[in-house]
C-alpha cells in the first residue's frame, strides 16, 4: 500500500476493504495535494471515518472504467475537475487546446466535453439506485439555467441534465460532511433538502417553501431581459448569512438552491490543510512524466479563500464567496516545514496567498454576523467607507515564514490588489518589494478605459498609474531594479473599438510590450458573461455594447500587441474603422506604419522614424526582463 487513496480493487484489498462508502469520479488525473479539490474532499471523508476511492479520468466510451471499484455503499461523487471541461478544451475563439495541465504528461483528450453530465449518465447505466452527488467548478457555476458560450445557447441546470440527485456548489467540505452523515444515518437522498451550499430537484414550486422564485428556464431561454432578471436575483443572494433560497423551473424539474455554505472557521481551515496528503501525483503517471499542474503549486501555500475584490468577469463570488476564510499561522508554518523536507525543494516557497494574496481578513468587521451587503461592492470601483485596510497579519505571517530554517525566499505570485494596497497605511509595499518579488511583479489592471473598468468592477486608470509611480519610487528608495508586468483583457463587455485603441495608446506611452494578452471568455456564472450574452447590465438595466464578431474580437486583441508583424494589417483596419488614421504613419505616436512600409527602412529613417525605436525615452520598458550584461571583449 503506497499511501494514496485506492484507485483499483487491488488497492482496496491491500487495505482489507470489500466495499467503499464513497467513490469519487474525477475529470482530472489523481494528484494527492491540497490544491486539488478531489484530494481535499476524499481525505476529509477519510478522516471522518469513511472508506473512499477515486476513479480518475475514466474512459467514458463504455461503463467498464466506472465499475472499476464496484458499487459504493453510500454514493458516487462526480466532478469534471479543477476547470470547466469546455474551458479546459477550447480557447476563446473556440479552437481546441492541445494541452491539459491536469492530465498525465500534459496531453489533451483524457476527459469528455461536459464531463459531469457524461460521467453521471454512465453511472446511471450501471447503478440506478445509488445516490450521485455532483460538484466542482463545472457543476457549481452551471447550477441554474445558464448561458453556454460554446454552444451559444441557454442551457438547463446541470443537475437536470446530469440526472444527479444533489449538487454541491462552492467549496464543498461543510456540505459534503453533512450529506455523508445523513446518508450514513439512512436518510434517503431525495429527502436531503436542508443542507446549505446544495441544490436539489422537486417536481415544481408547490414542493418548496420560503423561497424566491426565479424566471423559468423557458423564460430565460427565450428572453434576454428575463435572463438578466434571473441572474440579478441569483447574484444578489450569494451570501451564506442573509441569502435566500431560490427556485427555478427547468422543464420537468424545479431546481432549488439553498443559501451558500457558511464560511469555514480558522480551525476548520486548518483541519483541511493538515490532512495527510502525499503532495504529488499518483505513481501510475510516472511513465508519462507526471501531471504538469502540480508544478505551480507544489511548493506554495494556500493561506485563505474568498475574495471581496468584485471583478465582474471572475467566478469567485459565485464559487468561493466574498467572505475571507483564513488559516492560522501555526497551520501554515507546519505546512511550510513539510515543504522544506520535500524532494526538489530548493529553499523557495513559490507563493503564499489565495484568490487575492493580500486579502487576509474580511473587508469589514460586521460580515460574519450580518453577511455581505446586498448589491454593494466592497472595493471597486469605489471603496466602501466601511472597508478595513490592514496588512498587519499578512506581514507578520510572511516574516515568520522567512525565518524558517531551510527557507531562502518567500515569493508572492497570486494576485495582489494594488488598489487595496494603495489605501493601506502600513509597510506592506516595502515588505513586498524588499523580500517577496524578484525582478517583476505581476498585476492585473485589465484595462484603462473608465467605461470598461466600470463594467469590469475594477479600479480606474488613475489608481493604476498612481500605484505604478508608488512602486517605482519604492524600488528607487530601496536601490532595486524591479518592474511591473500588467495583464490586460480585450473584448470585455463595454469595450468598443475606441476603448481598445485607448488601451493600445496607453501601452505605447508606458513602454509596455505585453507578451500575454487575454481575450474575454464568457464562462458560466459571472456577471460579465450575463452582460455579454444579454447586452444588459443585470444590476442596473443599462445597455452594454459587446464585441461578438470574430473580426472585431481579433481587432481588439491585436491592438494590445500592435507592434507584432502578424498584427499590422488588422490593426490598420481597426484604426481606419475607428477613424484614427492619425495613428498610422511614421511619427512616434503612431502604432503602425502604412501598408508596404514594413520593409522600407530607408524611407522610415528619412522621415525621422528609426527602424528600431527607442520607446519610453530610451529607458528600459516597465515589465520587461532585465537586460543582459554585455559580453566582455577578449583581446586576441
Amino acid at each position: 500500500m503506497n499511501g494514496f487513496l485506492p484507485i483499483s480493487k487491488k488497492d482496496m484489498e491491500a487495505r482489507g476493504w470489500e466495499q467503499l462508502d464513497f467513490i469519487f469520479v474525477s475529470g482530472d488525473a489523481y494528484v494527492d495535494h491540497p490544491s486539488f479539490g478531489p484530494a481535499i474532499l476524499c481525505r476529509l471523508l477519510e478522516k471522518h471515518g469513511y472508506k473512499v476511492g477515486i476513479i480518475p479520468q475514466p474512459d467514458w466510451h463504455s461503463t467498464r472504467d466506472f465499475n472499476r471499484l464496484g458499487k459504493p455503499r453510500l454514493g458516487f461523487l462526480v466532478s469534471a475537475g479543477n476547470m470547466d471541461s469546455l474551458l479546459n478544451k477550447f480557447t476563446a475563439s473556440r479552437k481546441v487546446r492541445h494541452q491539459d495541465a491536469y492530465s498525465p504528461g500534459g496531453k489533451a483528450g483524457f476527459r469528455p466535453e461536459r464531463a459531469t453530465i457524461v460521467y453521471c449518465n454512465r453511472l446511471r447505466e450501471l447503478y440506478h439506485d445509488v445516490p450521485i452527488i455532483i460538484g466542482g467548478i463545472e457543476a457549481s457555476l452551471r447550477r441554474l439555467a445558464h448561458y453556454d458560450y460554446w454552444s451559444n445557447s441557454v442551457r438547463r441546470s446541470i443537475l437536470v441534465d446530469s440526472q444527479a440527485d444533489l449538487l454541491i456548489f462552492g467549496m464543498g467540505e461543510r456540505a459534503l460532511l453533512e450529506i455523508a452523515a445523513d446518508l450514513q444515518q439512512g436518510v434517503a437522498v431525495e429527502n436531503i433538502q436542508d443542507v446549505q451550499g446544495t441544490c436539489y430537484r422537486v417536481p415544481n414550486m408547490d414542493y418548496v417553501w420560503d423561497h424566491l422564485p426565479l424566471p423559468s428556464f423557458d423564460e430565460v431561454a427565450h428572453s434576454k431581459k428575463k435572463f438578466a432578471e434571473a441572474f440579478k436575483l441569483e447574484y444578489l443572494e450569494q451570501d451564506p448569512i442573509r441569502g435566500r433560497k431560490l427556485a427555478q423551473q427547468n422543464d420537468e424539474w424545479c431546481v432549488v438552491q439553498n443559501p451558500p455554505a457558511r464560511p469555514l472557521t480558522e480551525a476548520q481551515m486548518d483541519e483541511i490543510y493538515d490532512l495527510p496528503y502525499m503532495r504529488t501525483w499518483h505513481p501510475i503517471y510516472d511513465k508519462d512524466g507526471g501531471v504538469p499542474a502540480i508544478q505551480e503549486v507544489q511548493f506554495s501555500l494556500v493561506s485563505q479563500r474568498g475574495c471581496f475584490g468584485g471583478c465582474n468577469f471572475c467566478a469567485i463570488i459565485s464559487h468561493e464567496g466574498r467572505i475571507i476564510q483564513r488559516r492560522s499561522h501555526e497551520s501554515l508554518i507546519r505546512e511550510a516545514k513539510i515543504l522544506t523536507q520535500q524532494k526538489g525543494f530548493k529553499g523557495y516557497i513559490h507563493d503564499v496567498g489565495g484568490p487575492t494574496a493580500n486579502f487576509r481578513r474580511t473587508s469589514c468587521d460586521g460580515q460574519l454576523a450580518r453577511g455581505t451587503c446586498r448589491g454593494k461592492p466592497c472595493l471597486s470601483p469605489i471603496p466602501c467607507k466601511n472597508l478595513v485596510v490592514d496588512h498587519s497579519d499578512y506581514i507578520k505571517l510572511l516574516r515568520e515564514l522567512r525565518q524558517l530554517p531551510g527557507v531562502k525566499k518567500v515569493f508572492i505570485r497570486s494576485g495582489v490588489r494594488f488598489d487595496y494596497l494603495m489605501l493601506a497605511k502600513d509597510d506592506f509595499l516595502e515588505e513586498l518589494c524588499k523580500y517577496h518579488i524578484s525582478g517583476q511583479l505581476k498585476i492585473a489592471p485589465e484595462h484603462v478605459s473608465d467605461r470598461v473598468t466600470r463594467m469590469m468592477g475594477k479600479s480606474n486608470r488613475k489608481v493604476y498609474q498612481a500605484f505604478a509611480e508608488h512602486f517605482r519610487k519604492m524600488n528607487e528608495r530601496l536601490g532595486l531594479k524591479q518592474y511591473l508586468v500588467p495583464y490586460f483583457m480585450s473584448s470585455h463587455p463595454g469595450s468598443e473599438l475606441s476603448d481598445a485603441i485607448e488601451l493600445a495608446e496607453f501601452i505605447r506611452d508606458m513602454g509596455y510590450h505585453p507578451q500575454q494578452v487575454q481575450d474575454f471568455i464568457p464562462t458560466p456564472g459571472t456577471l460579465s458573461t450575463a452582460m455579454w450574452y444579454t447586452g444588459i447590465d443585470p444590476l442596473t438595466g443599462e445597455k452594454v455594447y459587446t464585441a461578438k464578431s470574430y473580426e472585431e474580437k481579433l481587432m481588439q486583441r491585436s491592438l494590445m500587441q500592435y507592434w507584432l508583424p502578424k498584427n499590422q494589417a488588422i490593426v490598420r483596419k481597426a484604426l481606419r474603422l475607428a477613424h484614427r488614421e492619425d495613428l498610422i504613419g511614421f511619427d512616434r505616436k503612431c502604432l503602425v506604419r502604412p501598408e508596404g512600409a514594413e520593409n522600407k527602412k530607408k524611407a522610415g529613417e528619412a522621415k525621422g522614424f528609426p527602424h528600431k525605436q527607442k520607446r519610453n525615452g530610451g529607458r528600459k520598458p516597465a515589465g520587461t526582463n532585465k537586460q543582459k550584461p554585455r559580453e566582455k571583449r577578449v583581446r586576441r
